[in-house]
């Protein structure tokens, strides 16, 4: 693990206090867990898009998907 120095405002680092004792955390813990989860965010919303430009580049066709309508499981009727 490598020790970084950051930024951080007296409000933000004032909530995130208070949270971490909530939590029964530290700082450095939260911090760490928060980055992962941003940067798993950010890791989806990329490949979202890359979905997006997918059918944008290749739009699905009328009927092209027709023969699978059968085999859904649609629930009582």
């Amino acid at each position: 693990m490598k020790t970084i120095q950051m930024t951080i405002d007296e409000p933000l680092l004032h909530e995130v206090d208070q949270v971490i004792h909530s939590l029964e955390t530290n700082r450095s813990a939260f911090i760490r867990k928060a980055l992962r989860l941003a940067l798993q965010k950010h890791k989806i919303r990329k490949l979202e898009e890359r979905h997006a430009e997918g059918y944008a580049q290749y739009p699905v066709e009328k009927g092209e998907f027709d023969i699978w309508q059968d085999e859904q499981v649609w629930g009582a009727e």
